[in-house]
């Protein structure tokens, strides 16, 4: 691989640290020369919420309450299996979430005003076997059937330019590194022929199990991304680094860490991957919105309102022999409260319903499941920035060579011709071993880290940044590691019946919309009522 280019000159100052590290040096002080401090903190999170399953479980005291059905998690899964059971007429539910806001990673935050998102913030186009979430689009508005072809709404799909890299010294558009060489170009086609013939032979879909599971998947399944391009002889760096950038963007991981199944299954379940200069290659079309794909979920929630307890951490579920009980914590009156129900669906991660489950079954015991910290960074800038060379300002910017996975622009998406300073939506995939860390640093600390990164395409950022608001989630996201997909433990937990149901995206072994609304409505078609 070629090395980038310089966009200037280089210069070596004399004596002293450059400019920008001068900058960076202040901001963790939270000043700048010519600036107020900067404004920020941690929003949308309360892990000391989750945490209260370490200690001593309270005694509840207080009246009993009772419904028909207890959903605990307000994520997407949640808010599914709710709507479905609403729309089958059922109205004796209830749904329990510890934040203060419903949707999980698919929430939404604003700064001075401005809409912007706090984790997910698209949603490609689904394909047929998606047939609940394009019901619910249907339903929003977003999507009508015209001829006998689906039309959307093109104020929901994201505007143009779509996506840029930062590579060679300028912006490039797309996402695709240009390949460096005849040589790079053939092994970006033989990855494009390898997934091709991968969704002719194997079959891949989303949801995940609407393509049937062979000996194929199961090979896939049992080895790395980076193992199964080893033996390919897929090595090219730029290829390679592209492949893990996706990766990391869906799973929250690498592809040394990632099934080879889950990195074919991001292209083939879609719309394959297409080389530089294949004429099939078309840009994927999304839905994005100012505040991503919050809009869905707080559209989704909007009707679910009187049922939604917020501010409820559960911290014990009880199965009985007549019903089941759950114990939470009211956050607001700062008090235990308790429920009965006829059933529950646990609709939170599996290693949470592993814990708050007084007898949690076998298959939920012996799942190894991991899942990758994620850290978002809302950024709101006095000014514009300054441009470099190439592409113009896309709504998905992302530098090459960085382990961080870009930003987005909030503001992108309005339709008002109003200038307005840049608000922008940066996110970064966390090692595991750094969970900790993003639990116990202050603020400050990640301000600095997510202002470095961008630092290196925008040297002039740190100079204009105004406000930082960070949200971390220290279990964001399944892992599809190697053997997950195809466990007889997910199997299990995807068929359970009874009074204690499961529905999360964590039944798919990773973590996309998709997923968790399909479980959410199928754990509902589950319940015996």
């Amino acid at each position: 691989m070629r090395p980038p280019r310089p966009s200037s000159p280089p210069h070596v100052a004399a004596s002293g640290p450059s400019r920008r590290t001068v900058l960076l040096g202040l901001l963790a002080s939270g000043c700048t020369p010519d600036a107020p401090a900067l404004q920020g903190g941690w929003v949308g999170t309360h892990p000391e919420r989750g945490h209260r399953l370490r200690g001593e479980l309270p005694r509840a005291d207080g009246p009993l309450k009772t419904t028909g059905v207890l959903i605990v998690g307000a994520g997407i899964a949640g808010l599914a299996c709710a709507r479905a059971l609403a729309r089958r007429g059922v109205d004796d539910f209830a749904l329990l979430d510890l934040e203060d806001q419903a949707g999980g990673n698919s929430r939404s935050h604003s700064v001075g005003g401005s809409a912007c998102p706090l984790g997910a913030h698209y949603l490609p186009l689904p394909d047929a076997e998606a047939h609940e979430v394009n019901e619910l689009l249907h339903e929003l508005g977003l999507a009508r059937e015209q001829l006998g072809r689906t039309v959307w709404d093109e104020k929901h799909l994201c505007h143009s330019p779509q996506e840029r890299l930062f590579i060679d010294g300028e912006w490039r558009d797309g996402l695709l590194p240009p390949p460096d060489g005849a040589a790079a170009l053939a092994q970006y086609r033989r990855f494009s022929s390898l997934v091709t013939q991968a969704q002719r032979e194997l079959g891949f879909a989303m949801p995940s199990h609407r393509a049937r599971w062979t000996a194929g998947h199961a090979a896939l399944d049992g080895q790395t991304l980076a193992t199964w391009l080893d033996r390919e002889g897929l090595n090219d760096a730029r290829l390679r680094w592209y492949l893990d950038y996706c990766c990391r963007d869906d799973f929250g991981a690498g592809a040394d860490t990632v099934s080879a199944w889950a990195g074919i299954h991001y292209f083939a379940s879609r719309h394959g991957f297409h080389a530089p200069g294949d004429e099939a290659g078309e840009r994927e079309p999304v839905l994005t919105w100012a505040q991503g794909n919050g809009w869905l979920s707080a559209h989704i929630a909007a009707p679910l309102r009187e049922r939604t307890h917020l501010g409820r951490t559960v911290l014990r579920v009880t199965e009985q022999r007549q019903g089941v009980e759950l114990l939470a914590w009211n956050e607001a009156t700062n008090a235990p409260e308790r429920w009965i129900a006829r059933t529950v669906v646990m609709a939170t991660p599996l290693f949470v319903s592993g814990r708050l489950l007084a007898a949690p079954p076998d298959a939920l015991r012996s799942l190894k499941q991991r899942h990758a910290p994620w850290l978002t960074a809302n950024l709101s800038l006095r000014e514009p920035l300054l441009q470099r060379a190439g592409a113009p300002p896309s709504w998905d910017n992302v530098r090459y060579g960085t382990t961080a996975l870009g930003y987005v622009d909030a503001r992108h998406q309005t339709l008002d011709p109003t200038p307005r300073a840049p608000l922008l939506t940066a996110y970064l995939a966390l090692p595991e071993a750094q969970r900790g860390e993003l639990l116990k640093q202050p603020w400050q600390h990640w301000a600095q880290v997510v202002t470095q990164e961008l630092a290196q395409t925008h040297p002039d950022l740190p100079a204009k940044l105004e406000r930082i608001d960070l949200c971390r989630f220290g279990h964001a996201m399944s892992i599809p590691t190697p053997g997950l997909r195809g466990s007889a433990e997910l199997a299990a937990l995807n068929a359970q019946r009874g009074r204690v149901v499961f529905a999360h995206s964590d039944l798919a072994g990773y973590s996309v919309f998709e997923e968790a609304y399909t479980a959410g409505v199928e754990a509902a078609a589950r319940l015996s009522l």
